[in-house]
């Protein structure tokens, strides 16, 4: 009897140690975090130099875009495999929003960033003017209307993609005395800009820089 209690807990010991190995691993295997593109600190690794091509299979149709753009948007995305529209409208509403924040504060680090060589430049140049005229913006960015695709294309490995977007904005110039000299901050004015931003497709950086500024 006692015999035979021995060899069901040796069983049972041993069941109950490989239960706890495939669970062990298993919960192991799922608290490991799932890298991805956007992580800080991290970069992916470079993608091929050669376009994804997606022959036989139907790309999906960019919602919202007009089909004069469309082509360009699918031709970016068969390009990228991470590019998605939506996601992307996204990012640039909000460097739309850090631009025009990063401008009126005179702010040249986040410009930097944000914006490529020709853009910048023309940035610094304004805010150079500005501070040598002793004068301030107090400006207030307080909607964004609406942000759609203008234009879209495929340069070889560069996209470009121009968003049109239409904003509020209560401007106000102050001088090196703090006194109001032009605009208002209880009316918004409508504004309606075209702005250009681009990317390498087969780079390792995920951001899109804005080469290009225009009126709507």
């Amino acid at each position: 009897m006692i015999y035979e209690i021995v060899i069901l807990a040796m069983i049972a010991a041993f069941l109950g140690m490989r239960l706890y190995s495939v669970l062990g691993r298993r919960a192991e295997h799922e608290e490991e975090p799932i890298p991805t593109r956007f992580d800080k600190g991290k970069q992916a690794a470079p993608r091929a130099a050669a376009p994804v091509h997606r022959q036989n299979v139907p790309l999906p149709r960019a919602a919202g875009v007009v089909p004069a753009v469309e082509r360009g948007v699918q031709e970016i995305a068969a390009a990228d495999r991470y590019f998605d529209l939506t996601a992307f409208l996204e990012g640039a509403k909000g460097a739309y929003a850090m631009v025009l924040e990063a401008f009126w504060k005179g702010d040249r680090e986040t410009l930097r960033e944000l914006c490529d060589d020709d853009v910048y430049a023309g940035f610094d140049a304004a805010i150079t003017a500005r501070e040598e005229a002793g004068e301030t913006l107090d400006n207030r960015l307080i909607r964004i209307e609406d942000a759609t695709i203008h234009s879209a294309s495929l340069d070889g490995r560069r996209a470009r993609i121009a968003v049109n977007f239409v904003s509020d904005i209560a401007a106000v110039t102050r001088d090196s005395e703090d006194n109001m000299i032009a605009g208002s901050l209880d009316d918004a004015i409508e504004s309606r800009d075209v702005w250009t931003f681009s990317r390498m497709v087969d780079s390792p950086n995920p951001d899109w820089l804005l080469d290009e500024t225009d009126e709507g």
